[in-house]
């Protein structure tokens, strides 16, 4: 058993005194193991001048698979399809030109790889870049592509918690004057209170926030101090 191209198989073809055999039943033998192929080898195929084969031969031949492990290295996977490719796309006498490797499974299921490379072709990173580069930065990609993944959503919220807490810091200096101005309206002595007014004003010029927060802020300065004069009369 071998491919017409074989040297033995050409040999035997042209020999005189040995006549090709066909296969009888072939549709029979086809449809009950699904490895099979019916193929029909054309008379005079092997030497048109010596009239060989004399008529056309039915013929079954196996249908062959490239096997590989599960755990094999997808750029690996990908090198032996463009291997392949170039191997056994060309044209013969049984098939047409790119009709071989086709995806097709067999007996064993079709790898997620070969079907994305019979889909749309070696990935983007292998069609330009040289194999080894290839596989470097896929593998980075391959550990940048999770943190991203984390990071994306924390970047995103980042300015969101970052504003509430300077606008909370602003809302409880407020707190802490509208808590003085309760105070002072029941207190007897006023001395205590201009000096946890200054201590707030302080504070509150001392206090960073963004620009868009800046006129909340400066409202509250003029707060303390509209409240500490009140407390001076």
């Amino acid at each position: 058993m071998g491919a017409l191209e074989t040297p033995a198989v050409r040999q035997l073809l042209i020999a005189k005194g040995i006549d090709l055999a066909g296969i009888r039943r072939a549709d029979a033998w086809v449809a009950l193991y699904p490895y099979l192929n019916k193929l029909v080898l054309p008379a005079e195929v092997a030497n048109m001048a010596e009239n060989r084969p004399p008529t056309d031969v039915l013929l079954i031949a196996p249908k062959a698979s490239l096997v590989v492990r599960g755990n094999l290295h997808p750029a690996i996977q990908y090198q032996l399809l463009e291997a392949a490719s170039q191997i056994h796309s060309g044209p013969g006498v049984f098939h047409k030109a790119g009709q071989f490797p086709a995806p097709e499974s067999i007996d064993l299921p079709l790898s997620t790889h070969a079907r994305q490379y019979y889909r749309a072709g070696p990935p983007f990173l292998q069609r330009h870049l040289p194999f080894w580069l290839a596989v470097l930065v896929q593998q980075v990609l391959a550990l940048l592509i999770p943190v991203v993944g984390v990071l994306y959503p924390l970047l995103r919220v980042s300015p969101k918690i970052f504003m509430s807490i300077q606008t909370r810091r602003v809302y409880w200096l407020y707190s802490e004057l509208r808590l003085l101005e309760r105070e002072l309206a029941t207190a007897e002595d006023d001395k205590d209170f201009i000096e946890r007014f200054d201590q707030l004003e302080d504070r509150a010029s001392r206090l960073w926030v963004p620009a868009s927060l800046r006129p909340r802020l400066y409202d509250l300065r003029s707060h303390i101090r509209l409240v500490r004069e009140e407390a001076k009369k």
